[in-house]
């Protein structure tokens, strides 16, 4: 393709991570024209990029994606760059069109579909699929720049391990699961402090002893029963965003056994350093802030959000424009959307929805219907 030059395509994915596969996964069975574009070099490194020693709180036997298990013992728990070497081989295994190192600028509408553009290359689509999760842009307080420029201040997008930090006491803002997995990381080699509250704690040990008998539990509830079909899970939604998930494998007892001292929340900063909730400041040289991501979609030209920037869309499908499709988003229909078992149910029902779609042809013809089996 030259410069400039439209491709034309049926149906474009942006974004190779779990969620982009599992649905290129089902357009590939069904022959479908289609492209994955994604920003990183390899399938998989938004994985390889995150924390040296993370691994995946959901045993393999829930990490596989469509056609292909995870491979290794089902109640072993993956390590990140095991999971990246699965995407990378799925992708290879399943032959999908991925295209890497694509940092697509701009969807806007055109004629009887959509422009992507990325630099110099352009797709002409019919269908696009917004399937860049939510980790988006790392999120920190305001006033992270009042900090004494001599502190090292990294995000949990961020850190990889302890050669970052410089000696002394380490800060980490933020006690959900990144931030008590991350303390407990930095708390083998530093004087470690875990600023925040926790969201409560999963009422179990995390080992395969959850794997074999709690973890099916939880991952029914919230595959099935916390979804916008149900009243508790439409309930649960609004403040599903919001509210810090319950601590899952590194609970307060742990931190609390290797050393990491637990205080209140972050309030503010003096004279360059931290200062917590109850007044105290914290002489840290190193700060962590385990705060989040924003959703971040002003490349996105089209009608489709609402005024909080949120997607308009009931389970993945756009309100407002016919043939814009999201997934991978945090309670995109269920509470488990945004996990392996979640995009996984939310890809075959995309699948189906594309399937139907009969947007008009480039020679202006009505598109074949294809049908496949409604996934509950």
């Amino acid at each position: 393709m030259t410069s400039n030059q439209l491709q034309e395509v049926d149906t474009v994915i942006v974004g190779g991570g779990q969620a982009g596969l599992a649905l290129a996964y089902w357009l590939a069975k069904e022959g479908r024209d289609f492209l994955i574009l994604d920003q990183h070099g390899r399938p998989g490194d938004a994985w390889r990029q995150r924390w040296d020693s993370l691994k995946l709180f959901t045993p393999a036997k829930y990490d596989g994606l469509p056609g292909w298990p995870f491979p290794g013992h089902r109640l072993a728990f993956p390590t990140k760059d095991q999971l990246a070497d699965y995407l990378e081989d799925y992708v290879r295994r399943f032959d999908l069109p991925f295209v890497s190192s694509v940092h697509v600028e701009e969807i806007r509408s055109e004629g009887e579909g959509f422009v992507v553009a990325a630099g110099d290359r352009h797709w002409h689509a019919r269908n696009v699929v917004i399937a860049t999760g939510g980790h988006h842009r790392p999120k920190r307080p305001g006033f992270a720049g009042e900090l004494d420029p001599d502190i090292v201040q990294l995000h949990s997008q961020d850190y990889k391990n302890t050669g970052q930090l410089r000696d002394g006491t380490v800060l980490v803002v933020g006690l959900g699961n990144s931030g008590a997995e991350i303390a407990l990381d930095v708390g083998g080699s530093h004087a470690t402090v875990l600023a925040g509250k926790p969201s409560g704690e999963m009422p179990m040990k995390h080992g395969r002893a959850a794997a074999r008998f709690a973890l099916p539990v939880v991952k029914f509830l919230g595959v099935h029963v916390l979804t916008l079909n149900t009243s508790i899970g439409r309930k649960a939604a609004p403040g599903f965003k919001s509210m810090a998930a319950p601590l899952i494998r590194t609970k307060t007892k742990d931190l609390a056994a290797a050393g990491v001292q637990l205080v209140p929340r972050l309030a503010g900063v003096s004279e360059g350093l931290p200062v917590l909730d109850d007044g105290t400041r914290v002489e840290a040289v190193n700060v962590i802030w385990c705060t989040g991501y924003q959703e971040e979609y002003s490349w996105v030209k089209l009608p489709v959000f609402d005024e909080q920037g949120e997607p308009r869309q009931t389970r993945g499908v756009a309100d407002d424009v016919p043939g814009v499709f999201f997934i991978g988003q945090e309670f995109l229909f269920a509470a488990a959307s945004a996990t392996l078992p979640g995009v996984c149910r939310d890809a075959r029902y995309l699948a189906r929805r594309l399937a139907t779609e009969r947007r008009p042809e480039p020679d202006g013809r009505r598109a074949k219907e294809t049908r496949l089996p409604m996934s509950r």
